[in-house]
C-alpha cells in the first residue's frame, strides 16, 4: 500500500522519477582524495542512498577551472580522471534507487590565489571577498571564453559518468559575482541592466546544453535576494528566475536568500544552533508561487515535521535535509518504518561546517560514523557473547558507551553522581541559544531506555560499588573539572568559567575572563557576565580569540556581546593575580617579549580546559586484567582489546573522553563508539 505522507510521494523531475521528496543538497564534506571522490566519499553518499533518500547532490562547489582552486578539499571537476570515480559513485547510488547530481562552479573571488596552481583569482571586479581575503584580477574576455568552455567540459565529464544532472552554483561564486551590482564593475556587455549581468550565466547554460543536450538535467542554485543594500533585491531575484525559466535551459531552481561574503553573512544563509529553523522557507515558497519551475531549498530544516510542512504546504517540490542527514543518514528509512522518534536529531551545532571552513573534514558533533562509514558503520552488530558492562558517568561519552553496549546485547549499568544525565552538555544548555544541544543526551537516553540500560543517579561510585557488580568491562567516563591552577601566583583568587555559567558564582562588575582554552565556555561566561551588567575583558595568549568555536558558531556570540561593554585582547598571558584592597590586581605578561602590565578587576575568571576526574580509574586500575592499558592499533583498526598484563584482574578497564584528557563532545562520543562496538 502506498503512503499518504507528503514526504514519501514520488516526484517527476523531467524524465527522472524521484522516489520521495527528500534530498541532500550540494555540500562538500571535504572527503576527496587528491581532488577525487574515492571510496570514503562514495561510502558517505551510498549510506544515505541505501537508506532511502531520493537524491544526493554531491560536491558543494566542484571546481571547473584550474584558476578556481578549492577553498577547501573539493572535487576537481576539471580533471578527466574524475569521470571514473564519479561513475563508481553514481552506479552505487543508482543501485540503491537514488538519483545523483553534482554541483559545478567557478569560485571566482571566493578562494585564494595561494592555493592549487597559484593562479590569480578572477572576478567581475577587483573587490575582495572578506571571508577568503584574495584581491581578484578583473576578468577579461579571454578568461570568460575559457571559463565558459571549462563549464561545458566539466558537464560533459559528468554526463560520461552517468550522473542524472548538474547544479550550477550561482550564489557567492563567479556567476553571482557577475549578477550582483555589488561585485560587478565591468563594462557592457557584461554590466549594466540585469540582462547584461546575467550574460555570463546564460552563456554557460547555452554552452553546456550545446555540449550535453538533454543527457543531463540542469539546475541553478541561485541567490533570489541578497538582503543587502545595493545587492540583488527580491524583485530582481524573481526576474532572474523568470529569465532562467524563459531560456528553456533550466530544469529546476534551488533558492537561496542572503549573501556569504563574511562569516556573519554565511551564518544568516546557513543558520546555526539557536537561530530560527527554516528562516527562508516562506521566501522560497514565494518564489515557487510565481514561476513555473521545480523549486528546491535547504536552510536549517532539521526535523521531519518542518520538512513535511514544506512539501505539504506546496512551498517546495524537493526539501533538502543535509545537516540532518549528517546526524542520521537513515531518516527516510525510519519515516517509512514509522520510527520517526528514533531519528538521531541534528542539534544545530554546525561542527560539520565549521570544521571544513578551517580546512578540516566534516564530522557531526554526535554521530562519529558520518564520514567514517568505511571504518565505523552506522549500524551496530550484535555481540557473539553477552557481557556485563558497567559505565561510570552519564555525559555524552558515557551515554554513547551505554547505547552501543546495549545495542550489542550486553547488560549495562550506568552510575552517575548527578541527579540527571548530560555532564557538560547540561552546562552548555544553560545558554538558551544552545539548548538544542540537549538532543545529544535526550536521544541517547531514549535509546538506552528502549534497551533496558540500568541507571543509578545520585551515586558517587567508588571502587567497591563497581566490583560488587561483577562486571566484565568497566568504562570510566567521569569527565573532568575546570583547571584553574594555571597561574604563577593567586590561583586561589580566581573562579572558573563553569562557576559563572552554572550560577554557582555571581558575576562581578569589572570582569577579566582569561581564556587559555578557546572553547565555548569563555564566551558563554562572558554572556552571563554582560547580562548581569558587567564590563568584561576577554583575554587570550593566542593570536586569535576563541579558536575552538570557529567561524559560524562565533557569530551568535558576537551578536550578543558586541553592543555591550566587552573588549577582546589577544597575545597577552595572565601571569598572576594578587589582592589589592577590595579589588584584584592582574599581572599580565606576553609570550612574545618580556613585558609586564598590571590591571585592576573585581573578578578574574579562568578558562583552561578540564583536569580529568580519574581517581576512580586509578583505584580500579590494579584490579583490572589490562591495568587500564589500551591496544591503540586494535582501537584504531576496530578490533577487540585483548591485552591481559594482569592475569589476576577481574575485568577490563578503560576510560574515555575528558576522563582521559580535555577534548570535546565529538571526541568523547567517538572514543565510546570505537571502543564499545567491538566489546
Amino acid at each position: 500500500m502506498g503512503s499518504n505522507d507528503p514526504l514519501l510521494q514520488p516526484y517527476q523531475l523531467g524524465p527522472l522519477t524521484l522516489r520521495n521528496r527528500i534530498m541532500t543538497t550540494a555540500h562538500e564534506p571535504a572527503y576527496p582524495e587528491d581532488g577525487m571522490p574515492k571510496a570514503r566519499y562514495r561510502a558517505y553518499h551510498a549510506e544515505r542512498a541505501r537508506a532511502g533518500v531520493a537524491m544526493v547532490m554531491t560536491a558543494g562547489s566542484a571546481s571547473v577551472s584550474r584558476d578556481s582552486p578549492p577553498a577547501f578539499n573539493n572535487i576537481l571537476a576539471y580533471k578527466d580522471e574524475v569521470v571514473g570515480w564519479m561513475k563508481e559513485l553514481a552506479d552505487e547510488c543508482h543501485g540503491h534507487g537514488c538519483a545523483v547530481m553534482i554541483q559545478l562552479t567557478h569560485l571566482g573571488r571566493r578562494t585564494g590565489w595561494d592555493k592549487g596552481d597559484w593562479l590569480p583569482v578572477v572576478s567581475s571586479s577587483h573587490v575582495r571577498e572578506p571571508a577568503h581575503r584574495a584581491f581578484p584580477k578583473k576578468i577579461e574576455d579571454w578568461d570568460i571564453e575559457r571559463i565558459v568552455g571549462d563549464y561545458a567540459d566539466a558537464a560533459e565529464r559528468m554526463a560520461e559518468a552517468g550522473l542524472d544532472g548538474i547544479e550550477l552554483e550561482c550564489y557567492g561564486h563567479l556567476m553571482d559575482q557577475f549578477i550582483s551590482p555589488l561585485t560587478n564593475t565591468l563594462e557592457a556587455p557584461w554590466n549594466g541592466p540585469l540582462e547584461n549581468r546575467m550574460r555570463f550565466a546564460m552563456q554557460v547554460l547555452q554552452a553546456i546544453r550545446d555540449r550535453v543536450g538533454d543527457r543531463l538535467l540542469i539546475g541553478m542554485r541561485y541567490t533570489a535576494d541578497e538582503v543587502v543594500k545595493g545587492g540583488i533585491s527580491a524583485e530582481e531575484g524573481l526576474e532572474i528566475a523568470r529569465t532562467f525559466q524563459a531560456s528553456g535551459q533550466v530544469d529546476f531552481l534551488n533558492v537561496i536568500r542572503g549573501h556569504i561574503g563574511t562569516d556573519a553573512d554565511l551564518t544568516d544563509v546557513i543558520p546555526v544552533q539557536g537561530m530560527k529553523s527554516a528562516p527562508h522557507l516562506d521566501f522560497a515558497g514565494q518564489v515557487k508561487a510565481q514561476i513555473d519551475l521545480p523549486v528546491f531549498h535547504a536552510a536549517r530544516i532539521p526535523d521531519v515535521a518542518t520538512a513535511r510542512h514544506a512539501v505539504a504546504s506546496g512551498k517546495l517540490d524537493m526539501v533538502g535535509m543535509t545537516r540532518a542527514h549528517m546526524a542520521d543518514p537513515h531518516i527516510v528509512r525510519k519515516i517509512v518504518e514509522g520510527r520517526e522518534d528514533d531519528i538521531r536529531p541534528c542539534v544545530g551545532a554546525t561542527y560539520c561546517l565549521d570544521r571544513i571552513y578551517q580546512a578540516g573534514d566534516a564530522f557531526c558533533i554526535h554521530n562519529p560514523s558520518t564520514g567514517r562509514e568505511l571504518s565505523q558503520p552506522h549500524e551496530i552488530a550484535p555481540a557473539s557473547e553477552r557481557r556485563k558492562v558497567v559505565i561510570v558517568g552519564a555525559g555524552p561519552g558515557g551515554l554513547e558507551a551505554a547505547r552501543v553496549a546495549a545495542e550489542r546485547g550486553h547488560a549495562v549499568t550506568v552510575f552517575e553522581a548527578a541527579d540527571a544525565p548530560g555532564g557538560q552538555v547540561r552546562l552548555a544548555a544553560q545558554n538558551a541559544r544552545r539548548r538544542e544541544i540537549l538532543g545529544i543526551t535526550e536521544w541517547r537516553m531514549a535509546q538506552c531506555a528502549a534497551r533496558d540500560v540500568a541507571f543509578r543517579f545520585n551515586t558517587f561510585a567508588e571502587a567497591d560499588d563497581i566490583t560488587s557488580e561483577n562486571p566484565d568491562v568497566v568504562i570510566v567516563a567521569t569527565g573532568g573539572l575546570p583547571d584553574t591552577e594555571v597561574l604563577e601566583d593567586g590561583n586561589e583568587l580566581v573562579v572558573s568559567a563553569w562557576d559563572l555559567i552554572s550560577g554557582d558564582v555571581k558575576p562581578g562588575q569589572n570582569v577579566l575572563i582569561y581564556d587559555d582554552a578557546g572553547d565555548h565556555s569563555a564566551l558563554q561566561a562572558a554572556e552571563v557576565a554582560t547580562q548581569a551588567g558587567a564590563r568584561v575583558e576577554v583575554m587570550t595568549p593566542d593570536r586569535t580569540f576563541s579558536p575552538e568555536i570557529m567561524g559560524m558558531n562565533l557569530v551568535p556570540y558576537m551578536r550578543e556581546l558586541q553592543d555591550k561593554e566587552v573588549t577582546f585582547t589577544v597575545t597577552y598571558r595572565l601571569r598572576a593575580v594578587r589582592k589589592a584592597g577590595n579589588e584584584l590586581e592582574a599581572v599580565i605578561g606576553s609570550d612574545y617579549m618580556p613585558v609586564e602590565k598590571r590591571r585592576r578587576f573585581d573578578q578574574v575568571v579562568v578558562n583552561h580546559g578540564v583536569i580529568p576526574l580519574d581517581a576512580l580509574y586509578f583505584d580500579l586500575k590494579p584490579l583490572s586484567s589490562n591495568l587500564g592499558a589500551v591496544d591503540y592499533d586494535a582501537f584504531i583498526d576496530g578490533r577487540p582489546q585483548v591485552l591481559k598484563p594482569n592475569p589476576e584482574g577481574r575485568f577490563q578497564l578503560f576510560r574515555i573522553g575528558d576522563a582521559v584528557s580535555s577534548r570535546n563532545i565529538h571526541a568523547a562520543i567517538y572514543d565510546a563508539l570505537r571502543l564499545v562496538r567491538v566489546i
